[in-house]
């Protein structure tokens, strides 16, 4: 399931949407190299610091609410979970565009090579 750019900005905060907004094309085609992996680095931590978050509630037991508070709970596993993946999916673009530009330079420097 794809989420649109609306409902990432909805569901992120201004500071978290100004790096996941620079992963989308074509701001992110042209990213210097030091630029992505910056921002390669940011979208792990974030993704980690979401998917840490999921792991401790499930491990304390707050993610499986009383019947009572049952719907408050899981609209705020899902809302971790939405986070989570909203990082998740601006990694696979920075990723990928990463692979390009390290393979570009490979191929550049072999192509130099006498």
């Amino acid at each position: 399931m794809s989420t649109s750019i609306a409902d990432e900005r909805r569901l992120l905060a201004a500071d978290e949407y100004d790096p996941i907004a620079r992963s989308h094309y074509p701001s992110l085609a042209s990213l210097q190299r030091e630029e992505l992996l910056d921002l390669v680095r940011w979208l792990r931590e974030q993704r980690g610091r979401f998917k840490g978050q999921i792991r401790r509630r499930v491990r304390r037991g707050k993610a499986d609410a009383r019947k009572e508070k049952e719907a408050d709970s899981q609209d705020r596993e899902r809302g971790l979970a939405a986070k989570k993946q909203v990082f998740a999916r601006a990694l696979k673009r920075a990723n990928g565009q990463l692979d390009r530009v390290l393979a570009a330079d490979k191929r550049t420097a072999l192509n130099d090579v006498p």
